[in-house]
């Protein structure tokens, strides 16, 4: 039987023991995780486009997309009562995989300012087109929140 190693994703004070999991021998991948484990009460979170409140694009630019899915992600999680280090799973689908790679700075950066360090599991998918006709990225997810007491 293969040994994992696991490290704590989460402060005592989040209240949700979520850990990395990395298979003995394994990098340690960068930017994201290979697998999280959780306990607590589960948020499916759907595709999340670049719109805002109103339902509107805010901006054709791909990172300023990213950004916003992003953050509507978070928004959705902390409206349920979590905060970002509580999403154990991204998928990112965009419709041009080269246009997310020379963005992958400001995706960087914009990811670092929603998420901070927290690496949940992750994985991007390109698709030839996503409903919303202007959208070049959609970001699903799922977190795991703390048991209520």
């Amino acid at each position: 039987m293969e040994r994992v190693r696991s490290s704590s994703a989460m402060t005592d004070e989040a209240k949700v023991p979520a850990r990395a999991i990395l298979p003995d021998g394994w990098q340690r991948p960068r930017g994201y995780s290979n697998g999280m484990a959780a306990r607590g009460e589960l948020l499916a979170i759907a595709g999340m486009i670049a719109w805002d409140a109103r339902e509107q694009l805010v901006s054709d630019a791909f990172a300023a997309q990213f950004r916003q899915a992003l953050a509507n992600v978070v928004a959705v999680v902390t409206a349920a009562g979590g905060r970002p280090e509580h999403v154990i799973s991204l998928t990112v689908y965009v419709t041009d995989k080269r246009e997310y790679v020379a963005e992958l700075a400001a995706v960087g950066a914009a990811y670092r300012e929603l998420m901070g360090r927290h690496y949940p599991a992750m994985a991007l998918v390109e698709v030839a087109a996503l409903l919303e006709p202007r959208a070049k990225v959609e970001i699903q997810g799922l977190a795991v929140l703390p048991d209520l007491p």
